[in-house]
């Protein structure tokens, strides 16, 4: 090959002693001399959710935050990003320079603006939103974030009327569109697992629990919750039964397991650090430890990065942190007849979920 096919090949000028690149902007994650093509992302709401979505992209290459909306002050979207009670402080440096976010060197755009068509994502090169207020979850309203430039839209929540997508799961079934949801939490810690045992043995009918951490809707002391008066009891001192759709959610990203789960969640009082517990009927019968082979295989494999496994004797804040959604607990288990099994799964329901947003914005923008 010549030096101007090197030239032309490598869109640089290449002379016999050197190599002279274009300019390009650095990205502070990378070295001199390193160039990646990054997603611009914007984030809508900075609440625990939009936090750790942007605290997980300032480890990545391949995403970069560039505008963050939410109506709290910006000096205060600057200490919260800072401190966090229960992941610790941000690993890096956090600046407010005119009313914008500078962090790690990089500004970042901030508004505070309440329709999303307002937001001008253009102007920053926005290429995927990250719908992170809970307040936008439909296919009308979270297009209003395409009407204002971005050209795509991730969901943080599970919608009606919107595509799910689960990692690993239903991703391959992605086909273009511009507006999609990564579902639940709880989803991505079931739906893994549940795809695992259908494949290979089936299932006939499967219950969903999920003992879930605490989370911002619920009330540090008994108060006003119209719609789920078991939901306005105090969350640190009690165990609390709730409704969940994640189970009935998994029939639309697995469509074989439609009408097939269903669930129920208990709130408990700890920070964060959430748990599936699923027991199911299955169609082939299956030794408990043919399945844990199957589930440790599987986590090697094609659910790399997303599911996870162990023989470990662990406990719930071993796995903070965690970003893998599901983590298979083959210690916790117990089957009662070759057909008729609990299966048990692990997910920080903060850092594992918001690493997976981050992962279906990078799918859906290949």
């Amino acid at each position: 090959m010549t030096l101007s096919n090197l030239s032309s090949f490598f869109t640089c000028r290449v002379t016999k002693d050197s190599v002279i690149l274009p300019p390009v902007i650095f990205h502070n994650k990378l070295s001199r001399g390193a160039t990646v093509m990054t997603i611009k992302v914007g984030i809508n709401g900075f609440g625990r959710i939009g936090r750790f979505v942007f605290r997980a992209s300032v480890e990545r290459n391949d995403i970069e935050v560039v505008g963050i909306n939410d109506l709290i002050d910006v000096e205060y979207m600057a200490y919260m990003l800072k401190y966090d009670s229960t992941h610790g402080r941000f690993n890096g440096t956090v600046e407010v320079v005119d009313g914008n976010l500078v962090v790690n060197g990089n500004t970042v755009r901030v508004t505070a603006v309440r329709n999303p068509e307002e937001l001008k994502w253009d102007e920053i090169g926005v290429d995927v939103v990250a719908e992170a207020t809970g307040l936008f979850l439909t296919d009308e309203t979270a297009r209003k974030h395409i009407t204002a430039g971005a050209k795509k839209v991730v969901l943080t929540g599970p919608s009606g009327d919107v595509p799910m997508f689960v990692m690993g799961v239903n991703s391959a079934d992605y086909a273009g569109q511009d507006i999609v949801s990564n579902a639940s939490c709880t989803t991505n810690c079931l739906a893994p697992i549940a795809k695992v045992i259908n494949d290979k043995w089936g299932i006939e009918s499967g219950l969903m629990t999920t003992v879930h951490a605490t989370t911002a809707t619920q009330k540090t002391v008994d108060g006003p919750s119209m719609k789920d008066w078991r939901g306005g009891r105090g969350a640190s001192q009690n165990i609390i039964p709730s409704s969940t759709g994640a189970a009935k959610a998994v029939g639309k990203v697995i469509p074989e397991l439609n009408g097939l789960l269903t669930g129920m969640a208990f709130r408990v009082p700890t920070a964060n650090v959430s748990v599936v517990d699923l027991t199911v009927n299955l169609k082939t019968a299956a030794t408990y430890e043919e399945i844990c082979a199957e589930m440790k295989r599987a986590s090697e494999n094609e659910f790399a990065g997303v599911l996870g496994y162990t023989e470990d004797a662990v406990v719930s804040q071993d796995f903070i942190g965690e970003v893998q959604t599901s983590v298979f607990d083959a210690k916790a288990g117990v089957a009662l007849t070759d057909k008729f099994v609990k299966l048990v799964s692990w997910y920080d329901n903060e850092i594992g979920y918001s690493n997976k947003v981050l992962d279906l914005i990078a799918h859906v923008s290949k």
